[in-house]
């Protein structure tokens, strides 16, 4: 049997890169799980990917904006919606609700009001129970919640390291990861270049051939990227 993940697992949308990641540290220190997109159409790609039980979305950003988004995904989506935004009036926080979002919070806010408003949130809706968190890649399957990877019904054996890279890799699937984000979220890997050993050690497990890999590639001047899909 594969686990269900038992932390919420929250999308954070926003454009702010700084505020995007400060949310998303806080976050993940309060005990959610987190992924992040930097605009609404990086915020499809993971919808597609994975299932939330959350979403906190920006109003203001370049292209699509947070409330054409939450319109579109208004009959498709599962999980609620915390809106944010820079203007507080109340046509504003009237129009995000009008589109489906379940609370409203105004910049600047304290992130433990906000964090409050999510639990409020999480409780009151039915979407909010664990889900199975897993990504697929060939005949391997690594579920996000154990850290574990399995070929087929046969366990893969992976070190502390490689599954922590395999996460992060695999949370952003489809997308580069850079080396110094991966060093900073292994325990004990300092450089990037220990960053390319542990990949190297990595693809030897899951590749068929190391010098032509299908679903770990690197990205010149970017990272790593996972190629997988969410696992039926």
């Amino acid at each position: 049997m594969i686990a269900a993940l038992e932390k919420p697992h929250i999308l954070v949308v926003d454009d702010d890169d700084r505020l995007r990641q400060l949310l998303g540290k806080f976050l993940a220190e309060q005990g959610f799980m987190v992924t992040m997109a930097a605009n609404a159409a990086e915020a499809r790609r993971k919808l597609a990917w994975f299932l939330f039980d959350l979403m906190v979305l920006d109003v203001m950003m370049p292209g699509e904006t947070g409330i054409d988004l939450l319109a579109s995904l208004q009959k498709k989506r599962g999980m609620p919606v915390l809106v944010l935004s820079a203007m507080g009036e109340a046509n504003d926080r009237i129009k995000g609700l009008e589109v489906g979002a379940e609370d409203y919070l105004t910049k600047p806010f304290e992130p433990k009001e906000l964090v409050l408003r999510m639990k409020a949130i999480l409780r009151r809706s039915p979407a909010a129970t664990p889900k199975v968190m897993q990504v697929a890649f060939g005949d391997f399957i690594f579920d996000l919640a154990t850290g574990q990877l399995r070929r087929g019904d046969a366990p893969v054996a992976l070190t502390s390291n490689e599954a922590a890279m395999l996460k992060q890799l695999a949370q952003n699937a489809g997308k580069p990861v850079s080396r110094e984000d991966m060093a900073g979220a292994m325990p004990g890997v300092g450089s990037e270049r220990s960053v390319d050993v542990q990949i190297t050690r990595l693809r030897k497990k899951i590749e068929d051939s190391e010098g032509k890999p299908l679903y770990l590639q690197t990205v010149r001047g970017a990272g790593y990227v996972l190629y997988a899909k969410a696992a039926s």
